[in-house]
């Protein structure tokens, strides 16, 4: 009687969908907590970096789309390592996971030493093109870029273990170093863009020292050689997809900075420093979406949770771009004197152009996750027009000033819309071969 009056009792344990949709959201949840968090103090970075001259906020935020440039080769490396570390879950695996990080490690080194090469050898281009006055930005900028290269292999294992607790950490005192840094370096020390630059980097290899100490056991032990020509053709997929992505999330501002005023672009730099805020306020659900998917493939089970990352991303897109829309005054004032609210009209267009580049974000993360490479070259041709039409708009419009922003917004617009049409019908795609 007891047995009996226990199983009618008894809950019934939560089927894998729900526990599915619980953990997704409560794990998606806290890592748009710590974006909110990071992103406000990386947010805050800017109303001390805006006290700056305009010609050199101007190449602080141009510096920054570099870096992101530079990290190309690392978004493909970090969402790899996920692939990776989820399916490491035998001893033979765990043992081709640690060859895999101890020889990126070297390869990125190696790849960096030519970028830094190619910095000095070209560097009155490279000064010259960006208006920088201090040299000493663009060094900073290189060091950068080898943490750009080494922080996606040690945060991408963070992620693919979906510790999710320490990614989160991780963000946000990055934000942290990066705010305090760049608030004594600037104010104190007057390093304008080459201060801001080392304050950044002071932020990533925090966030990096995290992620050693969070996978340290993963780098101890026994490891397998490393096989290059298999990787390298997993890699690269990944890497020219998300690489599509960061070039139409970061060319415009390269343009406006090679094209426009000097005494202007900062202006620009930040009616889209809060268009790409966006952006960035919306990744968290990526970071969570992409090894659950990676999982599911690797277990052949069936989620709903790409349902839920593109309804949770519209939402927040669709609502910051509505905030932006009737409050363009708003997140000017917050971070910006009152010279900054001239380019308030730019606010508005700015986030709804970029919205349907947040939401392509969403789908190409399904995609490659799933390994469907067949959307990559059409991501590539759509990335390779619009840096020709944001080159031809420069050549144009660069002796407008102010005037011509808008018909660099609008090029993103047109494109990032074009992106997203792609993704959709890849999307629709593969969800009529799976039903099939």
């Amino acid at each position: 009687m007891k047995a009996e009056s226990a199983s009618t009792t008894a809950p019934a344990p939560p089927t894998p969908s729900l526990m599915s949709k619980s953990s997704f959201f409560r794990q998606s949840g806290w890592m748009v907590i710590a974006a909110i968090i990071s992103g406000g103090l990386m947010y805050a970075v800017h109303k001390i970096a805006g006290k700056m001259p305009k010609d050199e906020y101007g190449v602080f935020i141009t510096l920054l789309q570099v870096l992101n440039q530079m990290a190309i080769p690392a978004a493909g490396l970090q969402l790899t390592f996920v692939q990776q570390t989820v399916s490491a879950t035998t001893e033979e695996g765990r043992r081709r996971l640690t060859g895999t990080m101890r020889a990126l490690l070297g390869g990125t080194f190696a790849l960096w030493l030519l970028i830094a090469l190619g910095a000095f050898l070209f560097r009155d281009h490279w000064i010259a093109r960006f208006q920088i006055t201090n040299p000493a930005a663009l060094w900073v900028t290189v060091l950068l870029g080898l943490a750009s290269l080494w922080g996606p292999i040690m945060l991408g294992v963070l992620q693919g273990r979906q510790n999710f607790l320490w990614l989160g950490w991780a963000n946000m005192l990055n934000g942290l170093t990066r705010f305090v840094a760049i608030t004594v370096i600037v104010m104190g020390l007057g390093g304008y863009a080459a201060g801001g630059m080392t304050g950044a980097l002071l932020g990533m290899l925090v966030a990096m020292s995290i992620a050693v100490w969070q996978t340290w056991s993963l780098w101890q032990g026994p490891a397998d050689r490393f096989q290059w020509l298999p990787w390298l053709k997993r890699m690269a997929p990944l890497t020219l997809g998300f690489g599509a992505l960061t070039y139409m999330l970061t060319q415009d501002m390269l343009v406006v900075q090679h094209y426009f005023p000097k005494d202007e672009t900062g202006y620009y730099g930040a009616a889209g420093m809060i268009g790409r805020a966006l952006f960035f306020f919306t990744a968290p659900v990526t970071q969570v979406l992409f090894p659950k998917l990676v999982q599911s493939a690797v277990r052949a089970e069936k989620t709903s949770v790409l349902a839920q990352a593109m309804g949770a991303t519209a939402l927040m897109g669709a609502g910051a771009a509505l905030f932006c829309t009737f409050f363009p005054e708003v997140p000017l004032r917050i971070i910006y004197d009152a010279s900054f609210l001239k380019v308030a009209p730019l606010v508005p267009l700015f986030a709804w152009c970029m919205l349907p580049l947040i939401l392509s974000s969403v789908l190409v993360n399904n995609l490659l996750a799933r390994e469907r490479y067949a959307v990559v070259p059409f991501l590539i041709a759509i990335a390779t027009g619009y840096v020709f039409a944001l080159e031809h708009v420069g050549q144009k419009y660069g002796a407008a000033g102010m005037e011509g922003f808008p018909a660099v917004i609008k090029t993103l617009g047109v494109f990032s819309s074009l992106m997203l049409a792609v993704c959709l019908i890849f999307t629709f795609w593969d969800a009529r071969k799976k039903s099939a």
